[in-house]
């Protein structure tokens, strides 16, 4: 399911920005679309100033409030999937087991929530790409509420646990699980995260397992074990991050909200800028 983000080359990063501001700075050389903000020696007022491809840039308020809440809700998915998860590795007479299976369809909405709100804040260069894991998510959550309704419910039985009993379920849930997928992509391409490249392959390997009947339970407990403590990882070390890393170049997407008749004048006033740079350098060898 995930693996047609599988091409998304550089052109990722997270958490959107709201203001657009001066494009006056100039770079040379090719431009690379990077995930990481580069940073400069200058400073205003208290906060840092970022060289970007189209100019410079700086954090505000609204940045640093969407950060936040992109990696919170990436911190309760992950915390909602482990405990309903957990169910799978507890005595069926623990009291903890019997509690979270009572509740372990608000759990799953929860994360499921959560997940919607990090893939609204989310922020990658290429709108389209982060439009389709949007889709993906609304494609999940409807497909969730569709068994839930027409299927579990009739069956007296929650939707987490008809799930686990219909393979075939996952037909309808799986492309949520493919919009965490291709976020964890995301992560794993920009930061180099280990723990988000292994759940790129873990998360469809265990689904499609679960999906095709051809895996054996063992191996799916043991594929689960890693998504849990993996997703655990992945979650809590975002906010180990620098704000900058989930805001990326910001002075790209300010470039992309301009009209076109704009961003054209940029370019124009760029390149003529750099060729008079280029022509100071030859006169002056």
């Amino acid at each position: 399911m995930a693996l047609l983000l599988s091409s998304l080359p550089l052109l990722l990063s997270a958490t959107a920005p709201r203001s657009i501001r001066s494009f006056s700075a100039r770079r040379r050389g090719p431009r690379i679309l990077l995930c990481r903000a580069q940073s400069s020696s200058s400073k205003t007022d208290a906060a840092q100033v970022y060289n970007g491809v189209y100019g410079p840039w700086s954090i505000d308020s609204t940045d640093v409030r969407e950060v936040f809440l992109y990696r919170a809700g990436l911190v309760t998915s992950a915390a909602t999937f482990v405990a309903v998860a957990s169910t799978a590795f507890l005595p069926e007479d623990n009291v903890v087991k019997s509690v979270i299976s009572t509740y372990q369809d608000l759990l799953f909405s929860i994360g499921a929530g959560s997940l919607g709100v990090s893939l609204l804040l989310i922020h990658i260069y290429v709108t389209p790409l982060k439009r389709a894991l949007q889709v993906l998510w609304t494609v999940g959550v409807a497909g969730s509420i569709l068994v839930a309704s027409n299927f579990a419910t009739p069956a007296d039985r929650g939707l987490v646990e008809f799930v686990v009993e219909n393979p075939a379920a996952v037909w309808a849930v799986g492309p949520l699980f493919a919009a965490l997928t291709g976020l964890v992509f995301k992560e794993g391409l920009c930061y180099g995260k280990l723990e988000a490249a292994l759940l790129f392959f873990v998360i469809p390997s265990l689904l499609l397992g679960h999906l095709s009947g051809a895996m054996d339970d063992n191996v799916k407990q043991g594929l689960l074990a890693a998504w849990m403590g993996l997703f655990a990882v992945f979650a809590g070390r975002k906010f180990t991050q620098p704000i900058k890393d989930d805001i990326g170049d910001k002075s790209i997407f300010m470039f992309n909200a301009l009209p076109k008749s704009e961003q054209e004048a940029v370019l124009r006033s760029r390149a003529m800028q750099e060729m008079q740079e280029n022509n100071t350098d030859r006169s002056n060898p």
